[in-house]
């Protein structure tokens, strides 16, 4: 039996990733992401010329993951090993930090050019689950996040934030482990198997799955609905809207 929010009856929280899911922000991700790779290897390349970044690697690789793990991930699939740096290592430094902060900052000149825009439909959805008594939270690895809530006017839908800065306040590693959902629940006072999580990103499925929590949405923005099942989804949908159209049934 279902709930008119598309969830089990016992969900009592609901955790929700950012960029994809509430956010259309993942295309300002991959594409400062893009812009921060391609200039990177192209400065790297000697007589064999090493392969743009491409939508594959996005998701495979940097999507859902803390910048750092990105970065890391990344260049290990071309076989390019960097010093890790120190976390304020300016952007033109050739360190994982240093190339971490490059793609920020041009992440944040494309938000600020561009613009954050809101899922009309995951903000529905947020706003209804509140109304039913369920607590939400947002969880991301983005550092930005406050920021981009703040951008929306959505800061106030989410009862517990654990984004970038909060993550490395506590040391807690990031997607695809399941340490920043479980927090969220454990700030929620819900135990995991009354959460449901929403993630658009593989990382974040594996991270639903590893921390067993009561059921996973996948949201396909990018035509991975049998990826997100592969890795862990209890239901895929293209935008979350298509849950509020779900009516109890026994």
């Amino acid at each position: 039996m279902t709930t008119e929010l598309g969830l089990p009856d016992d969900i009592r929280a609901c955790l929700f990733d950012l960029d994809g899911v509430v956010t259309r922000t993942a295309t300002l991700h991959a594409a400062a992401w893009k812009e921060t790779f391609d200039a990177f290897l192209e400065e790297r390349e000697g007589a064999t010329p090493l392969r743009p970044f491409d939508a594959a690697d996005y998701d495979e690789y940097v999507d859902g993951r803390p910048r750092a793990d990105g970065v890391r991930t990344f260049l290990c699939s071309r076989g390019i090993e960097l010093p890790e740096g120190e976390s304020d290592d300016p952007p033109d430094a050739d360190t994982v930090h240093g190339l971490g902060n490059r793609k920020n900052a041009l992440l944040l000149e494309r938000i600020r050019t561009e613009g954050a825009e809101a899922y009309d439909g995951s903000v529905r959805y947020v706003v209804a689950a509140r109304a039913r008594g369920l607590a939400t939270a947002v969880v991301s690895s983005s550092a930005n996040t406050l920021d981009v809530l703040r951008s929306i006017g959505a800061e106030g839908l989410f009862d517990v934030r654990i984004d970038g800065v909060v993550a490395a306040e506590r040391r807690l590693p990031g997607k695809p482990r399941p340490d920043t959902f479980l927090a969220a629940a454990a700030d929620l006072g819900v135990p995991p198997a009354r959460a449901a999580v929403f993630e658009d990103a593989l990382a974040g499925m594996d991270a639903g799955r590893a921390g067993r929590f009561g059921y996973v949405v996948g949201v396909d923005r990018a035509g991975q609905r049998d990826a997100l099942y592969a890795h862990g989804a209890d239901r895929v949908v293209a935008d979350l809207s298509e849950l509020l159209s779900d009516r109890p049934r026994g």
